[in-house]
Order: structure tokens, then sequence, then C-alpha cells
């Protein structure tokens, strides 16, 4: 068990989920992987199978149609994980707060380990986020 938590430490893999946002904060977290700012650096790759990822980068509102998923997507992954919300609409639910169908901010629905701020948040932002939840990632192993 060793040797697979040091690889899960090292190269921690992220899954991107977007609840409902405008795709602002989608198109930074995918820029944050382009060769451009070069995620793969620290070790991340992205990942499309939450049974596989270590860490859940969500971005947007959580909506009615997207809770269950989101729920679904966060008890698949296996422990231990980390949350990552990824702009304002996903930290607060803004400036979407009080529509009939918001539930609000992710950690509404799912804890969260690290809150990137932003409308949207800049690829650098998203990168110190990640960074931050790979140091919150070793604590828990």
């Amino acid at each position: 068990m060793g040797l697979i938590s040091w690889a899960r430490k090292k190269s921690p893999w992220a899954l991107h989920f977007n609840t409902g946002s405008c795709n602002g904060c989608d198109i930074e977290v995918v820029a944050a992987f382009t060769p451009r700012f070069d995620l793969e650096r620290f070790g991340i790759i992205l990942q499309g199978s939450p049974r596989h990822a270590d860490v859940l980068v969500a971005t947007g509102p959580v909506v009615r149609q997207t809770k269950d998923r989101l729920v679904r997507i966060y008890e698949q992954m296996p422990n231990p994980k980390c949350v990552v919300a990824v702009g304002t609409c996903a930290i607060s639910g803004a400036p979407f707060t009080g529509s009939y169908n918001i539930h609000g901010g992710i950690d509404k629905v799912i804890p969260v380990d690290i809150y990137v701020s932003g409308c949207p948040p800049k690829p650098e932002a998203i990168i110190n986020g990640l960074i931050q939840a790979i140091k919150k990632y070793e604590k828990k192993q």
C-alpha cells in the first residue's frame, strides 16, 4: 500500500465537473491544463473517470439537475479525496443566488477543501488552488 499512496501523492488525477456554470470558469480550468501553463509539471493529470480521480475540480453553482450527479461523482471517488471549488458561482452561487433552481455553492452539497475565487479566476489562481489541494491531500494520507 505504501507504493500506491506515494504514487497518488506525487501524481494526483483531477476530474473536472461543471455543475451549471456559464463556461467562463471551465475555459480557464481547461487553459490551466494546456502546455502554456503546464499543470502536468506538478504531476496533475486530467482524468475522465471519478473512480480514478483524486481531486474533484468543480465549477458553477449547484443546480437542481446536477445535484444528484455531483453527489454520485463525489461518492465514487476513492478516499482520500479533495474538492476544489473554482469561481464565484461554485463558492456562493452568486449571481444566481435566490433563483428557483439553484441550491447554492458546492459546499451546500459536498464538503469543499479549497476555494479559488474569481469570475472567472485566472489559470494561475486555479494552479495555485490545485497545488494547495495537493498539499492538503498529502496530509489526508
